[in-house]
């Protein structure tokens, strides 16, 4: 039991690891791409939609592969099952 719960743990640091390193390319991404007055403590309007646009671009097309990986994960899935019943081998 013990090491489901470290095993859990680390699934969950691991998980929490793997989300900064995307908000931190996010970031970087983003700020590369729009920021680029520093004259300012502010940012321009023009800064600040270049930075949501870019942000919602990213996050959606993120969302869309691992969508299409999911599905793709599915059929892969799917057609080894079949193979393995073709064969006879039902594992």
């Amino acid at each position: 039991m013990a090491a489901s719960v470290e095993m859990t743990e680390a699934d969950q640091i691991k998980t929490f690891k793997d989300f900064l390193v995307h908000y931190n390319k996010l970031s970087e991404l983003c700020f590369n791409d729009c920021v680029h007055d520093f004259t300012s403590r502010t940012l321009r309007s023009t800064e600040e939609k270049c930075i949501a646009n870019c942000m919602d671009k990213y996050l959606r097309t993120n969302q869309r592969v691992s969508q299409r990986f999911h599905e793709f994960q599915m059929v892969a899935n799917e057609n080894m099952m079949a193979l393995a019943q073709k064969s006879g081998n039902p594992s």
